[in-house]
């Protein structure tokens, strides 16, 4: 059964992932990982002893990292060139690009070399470079499709170790939490999702994946979402 983890536990999110997994009893032991309890995705050395603890129980056999920003403090999407900010920009990159691979750095050597082991991060459709028609939103879109490449160079990387280990990306849609509460305005009607839905949801889809899907991207419905 082994261990899962969750990184961002504290979150709309991450913390829907962790009762779910939790509830489905799969698993030896669910691990929270949130700023909460000191884990800071942009400090390393937190991370690595997060790994550390991990370590010393049953092998993680599921790694979901759930963290992202989108909006901060007076800080948001950006919608012209006029309106990008360095400071901002690398902000953006360190939460949702830069942290999550920091994190498979210290937890992928973790997962077992047997079985069909999975670690996911959560991206974004708007992270797609080739489905990308409207522009705009630069430091998200940019730094989720730095994600999305970081994952495949995991992918690519695991592959040698575990013929059998997933490495993939999670569009969860778009969930009512803070991180979308000031967009959500402009949501489909039955395409805002409540937390706990959007993380069986993604379950699922986790539950459906196979090797050959390792370094892709998917969406909440089972969908690849291109590159």
């Amino acid at each position: 059964m082994g261990s899962a983890v969750i990184i961002g536990a504290s979150g709309g999110m991450g913390k829907a992932l962790a009762d779910a997994i939790e509830e489905e009893g799969n698993h030896d032991r669910v691990w929270r990982f949130s700023r909460a309890d000191g884990f800071d995705l942009t400090d390393e050395a937190s991370i690595a002893a997060a790994a550390a603890r991990v370590a010393a129980g049953p092998a993680p056999t599921l790694v979901i990292v759930a963290t992202g920003i989108l909006h901060e403090g007076g800080h948001g999407p950006e919608k012209a060139l006029k309106d990008i900010d360095a400071d901002w920009l690398a902000r953006v990159y360190a939460i949702n690009a830069i942290g999550p691979a920091l994190v498979a750095k210290h937890f992928v050597p973790l997962l077992p070399k047997s079985g069909t082991p999975v670690f996911a991060a959560l991206s974004a459709r708007v992270g797609s470079i080739g489905d990308n028609a409207l522009g705009g939103w630069h430091g998200y879109r940019a730094s989720k499709a730095a994600l999305n490449m970081l994952l495949r160079n995991v992918a690519i990387e695991l592959k040698r170790r575990s013929e059998r280990a997933i490495v993939v990306g999670l569009h969860p849609g778009t969930v009512d939490t803070d991180l979308s509460k000031p967009f959500q305005g402009n949501v489909a009607p039955g395409k805002l999702f409540a937390p706990d839905r959007a993380a069986l949801q993604l379950l699922d889809v986790i539950e459906g994946l196979k090797p050959q899907d390792s370094g892709k991207v998917f969406a909440w419905d089972g969908a690849e979402v291109p590159f």
